[in-house]
């Protein structure tokens, strides 16, 4: 910026309140004044059910349905109890009463 003239003066406010409020009110009457009578209405007088009601319903449904199936699905008493699984006779790390006194036998039998 070589010359100062191309600055706007520092003692002129441009920034008054009246004219925010003039342009606000101007914008205002002019809204009013295209009126709604010129446009359509974009809403209906009365909500449809098909395009408000319909699609909440059968969301509704569909969780409610899904809700019940995990339920029904997960109640303890609608399945079989699990069947016990046969202990075995021979477990590692036990043993039978008297297995000393057979052992001894057998020792004795192959002397």
């Amino acid at each position: 910026m070589k010359d100062k003239g191309e600055l706007a003066s520092g003692k002129e406010p441009w920034t008054r309140p009246d004219e925010y409020i003039g342009a606000l009110a101007r914008r205002r009457t002019a809204r009013h004044s295209r009126g709604e009578k010129m446009r359509p209405r974009t809403q209906p007088e009365a909500p449809r059910f098909s395009l408000s009601t319909l699609p909440f319903l059968v969301l509704f449904g569909a969780l409610l349905l899904i809700a019940v199936g995990i339920i029904v699905t997960a109640w303890p008493g609608g399945r079989p109890e699990p069947q016990k699984q046969q202990v075995a006779a021979r477990e590692l790390g036990t043993a039978e009463k008297g297995w000393f006194q057979e052992a001894q036998r057998e020792m004795n039998r192959t002397r």
